[in-house]
């Protein structure tokens, strides 16, 4: 599967219903770090059909960045069951990624 833009209209079918555990990245077009964890985190899109992986635009979804205190990007954040399990903030290697979920 591919990563799922995730915006307020479809966050709650998408990622509080999600019957997987969910990695969701909050970026932005402008930040540096954020396009370099993006194609890491497509790949992971790509590669694992046991998560569904979601990217939110901070700069287009502010109410979603602040729900979660997303106060620097790139965020990661892992839901299961509707709940914060685990997160991170800054640029990681894959290796780092996978071991959040």
């Amino acid at each position: 599967m591919s990563a799922i833009n995730i915006s307020k209209a479809n966050f709650h079918s998408e990622i509080l219903s999600s019957d997987r555990p969910v990695l969701l990245d909050f970026w932005a077009p402008w930040c540096g770090p954020c396009r370099m964890v993006s194609p890491i985190v497509d790949e992971i899109a790509a590669e694992r059909a046991d998560i569904k992986v979601g990217k939110i635009n901070v700069d287009e979804q502010p109410e979603l960045a602040a729900q979660f205190s997303v106060m620097s990007i790139p965020t990661l954040v892992v839901i299961k069951d509707g709940k914060v399990t685990n997160r991170t903030v800054g640029a990681l290697p894959k290796e780092q990624i996978l071991s959040l979920l």
